[in-house]
């Protein structure tokens, strides 16, 4: 089976060391999860604060220690191999501290969670996961038959810069509640290129306009406020 994890068509494929090696390379160009950020549609970050941040007018808040980052980051492999489980006909493909480049825009990297192979049908794709403790019920609503418009986006951007053909975004939603006991529930989307043509087109507009605008002008953007 083929491996993902090389220079293709679309993109170059840069392995690093370490993750700070990783995170060093990530603020030179707008990746996965700065994409929502950069277009106004991450509820936890404006896009002048992203901005600030990439020229280096302000120092990222460092939240890798947090419990919830800390979990995540030990889930995700589990996830993964469980996902490999319940999926056989996927061939899943994971390299640790891996930013794809894409050939046509440089700017524009990613992240994957994972890369796959519909062993029936040959098709490429992206496996991303996400793991979410649903704290109130409007958050529990965020992914009731949807995907969170700031996952939405990273998953769009995804797809913007392999070029494969879909995505399988596997969810976490985990609730804790006074008494001890966990709840923990498990959704998968799967989302075809095919299906999303026009948003994947508004997205690639939206990321050059504000990057062509703002960051190589060296132009600090005004705020676009989150939707909540």
């Amino acid at each position: 089976m083929e491996t993902l994890y090389q220079d293709t068509e679309q993109y170059i494929c840069h392995k690093y060391k370490n993750r700070d090696e990783w995170k060093a390379k990530r603020i030179k160009g707008i990746g996965g999860s700065d994409a929502s950020t950069l277009v106004g549609l991450n509820p936890w970050k404006d896009n002048n604060t992203l901005w600030k941040e990439k020229k280096g007018v302000i120092e990222a808040v460092d939240i890798s220690d947090r419990p919830y980052i800390q979990y995540g980051i030990e889930a995700e492999d589990l996830l993964r191999k469980l996902f490999a489980l319940d999926f056989p006909y996927y061939d899943v493909q994971y390299i640790d501290n891996v930013t794809l480049q894409s050939k046509e825009i440089p700017w524009l990297l990613y992240s994957p969670d994972g890369l796959l192979i519909d062993k029936r049908t040959g098709m490429k794709g992206i496996f991303e996961c996400k793991t979410t403790n649903i704290l109130q019920s409007m958050q529990k609503e965020k992914w009731n038959n949807r995907i969170p418009d700031n996952y939405y986006v990273q998953i769009l951007h995804g797809l913007m810069v392999t070029g494969f053909d879909f995505v399988v975004l596997k969810a976490q939603l985990k609730t804790e509640y006074k008494d001890g006991n966990i709840t923990l529930v498990t959704k998968h989307y799967i989302i075809y290129r095919d299906g999303v043509l026009e948003d994947l087109e508004w997205l690639k507009q939206k990321e050059i306009e504000q990057y062509e605008t703002y960051y190589i002008k060296n132009i600090e953007p005004p705020t676009i406020l989150p939707m909540l």
